[in-house]
């Protein structure tokens, strides 16, 4: 078919295969579009240059604006930042950074703390290099002057049962506004004299000297390996280490006392996870999974300050201020395996964007229109053993999924699987048939799954003698 929009010519004019056509770039240099002085420094999006400064403030600005309009962070409230090292958290970092320090316009007033969950027994990395990324992110994190908690993925092996259970939530209808916390907090800050930190204890570490060189014991990791090995497809392994990572987060939280939890999840990686989910059934539960606020855990909240920046902007930013990051191996696969859902889904969306450089935004914006309502659960019966959200294979929408779960019956004396599964949804249903035999899951799975088990099956009997005597 021939081009024939805006006198390109027809049949023969060109050569090259059929896409996309970039304006052809300007001779002259471009002038900031904000401050219409200095010459643009790089371009966000089309006609839309920015000098180094003009940048910085709308990165700056960006960052308050999205914890300003959503208003769950309290003064004075335990926040902890999750940093994996990467692009998005490290960016996240320094704007809190940049946020409490005495030079800000207006400053932040919360109680910032760091946790770094190390992952490199499933990443094959060798104690060595283990060793030599562990150092490398004590050195950020000390450099930021906050506590920081170091974690690695072997304790997830320990976490107790009770992760799998919403905390009780710490906001009533009882506590202040934000506006009267505020003002509460800044007649404090007046009547002790505000002596120039924003908060009071932020610039000390909290853990001792030299504890971070220690790995974990090789059977820990062994035992690791094993729930990961035993998974059928990498996109088990994917959920699996998602699910890990997250409940050691919220974990640390409540050990150490943080209300909140920051993801640094950018808007790139929220239209990723996003169309991902989808894939894997979660649709719905897209709202809690992408969404700003994720009240899933009760007392701990995950908020996502970095989804509105994407990683064009994330990655101009860390390389024009010179925000330091660390690179990690990916998830290991096994030989010939096909890639993750995950991957797929990455591979689609970024390869779409280089053509339609809307298409990430146009993601993201789909996805702020869903509503959190069917993530809800009402009683423990009716929410996910894994997850934590509502269960949606209620009614009819069971018969349609039975098919897909085909058990194979265990051997004499072996934990079956096929009990677990009226405690999922849809989603979690699928992924533990890819998991493995029951002994492989890390044991909070298994302990949580047979006390809800066990208390179901009392539940049950004890209806069937009230029946039986009426």
């Amino acid at each position: 078919m021939c081009d024939v929009e805006g006198g390109g010519g027809g049949c023969g004019a060109d050569a090259e295969p059929p896409r996309r056509r970039r304006a052809p770039a300007d001779s002259q240099p471009r002038t900031c579009m904000k401050c219409r002085q200095s010459t643009a420094a790089l371009v966000i999006r089309v006609g839309d240059p920015f000098c180094r400064g003009c940048f910085r403030e709308y990165f700056v600005h960006k960052f308050r604006a999205m914890l300003g309009k959503n208003r769950v962070i309290f003064p004075g409230e335990k926040v902890l930042l999750a940093v994996s090292g990467g692009p998005a958290s490290s960016a996240m970092v320094r704007q809190v950074q940049e946020g409490l320090s005495r030079e800000a316009a207006k400053r932040l007033r919360f109680i910032p703390g760091l946790v770094y969950v190390e992952e490199g027994a499933v990443r094959r990395q060798s104690p060595e290099q283990r060793q030599q990324t562990l150092a490398q992110m004590e050195t950020l994190l000390q450099a930021t002057g906050f506590p920081y908690h170091l974690v690695h993925l072997e304790e997830a092996l320990e976490l107790p049962p009770s992760i799998l259970q919403p905390g009780p939530e710490c906001t009533g209808t009882s506590g202040p506004s934000y506006k009267e916390a505020v003002d509460s907090f800044i007649q404090q800050q007046r009547q002790d004299g505000d002596s120039g930190t924003s908060l009071p204890g932020h610039s000390t570490p909290d853990r001792p000297a030299g504890a971070t060189s220690c790995l974990p014991d090789a059977a820990q990791t062994q035992e690791l390996l094993r729930s990961f090995e035993a998974a059928t497809t990498a996109t088990a392994r994917e959920e699996l280490l998602e699910m890990l990572r997250t409940h050691l987060i919220v974990q640390t939280a409540r050990d150490k006392g943080y209300a909140k939890v920051m993801m640094g999840e950018s808007l790139t990686r929220v239209a990723i996870k996003l169309l991902t989910n989808l894939s894997l059934g979660r649709g719905a539960y897209l709202a809690v999974d992408t969404g700003f606020t994720d009240q899933r855990h009760g007392d701990v909240m995950v908020v996502r300050p970095m989804r509105d920046y994407t990683a064009k902007e994330i990655a101009f930013y860390n390389r024009f201020f010179s925000v330091p990051t660390i690179t990690v191996p990916p998830l290991f696969t096994k030989r010939r395996e096909k890639l993750s859902i995950h991957q797929l889904v990455e591979r689609f969306l970024l390869g779409l964007q280089e053509e339609f450089p809307s298409t990430i935004s146009t993601v993201y914006r789909t996805g702020e229109k869903l509503s959190p309502e069917p993530a809800k659960a009402s009683s423990e019966s009716q929410r996910c053993l894994l997850c934590l959200c509502g269960l949606d294979t209620i009614g009819e929408e069971e018969l349609a999924l039975e098919p897909t779960l085909i058990w194979e019956e265990p051997a004499p004396g072996v934990e079956s699987k096929a009990a677990y599964i009226p405690l999922l949804c849809y989603s979690c249903r699928l992924t533990f048939k890819e998991l493995g035999p029951l002994d492989t899951l890390p044991p909070y799975m298994r302990a949580e799954g047979q006390r809800r088990i066990r208390r179901a099956e009392m539940e049950q009997n004890q209806e069937n003698q009230e029946s039986s005597e009426n």
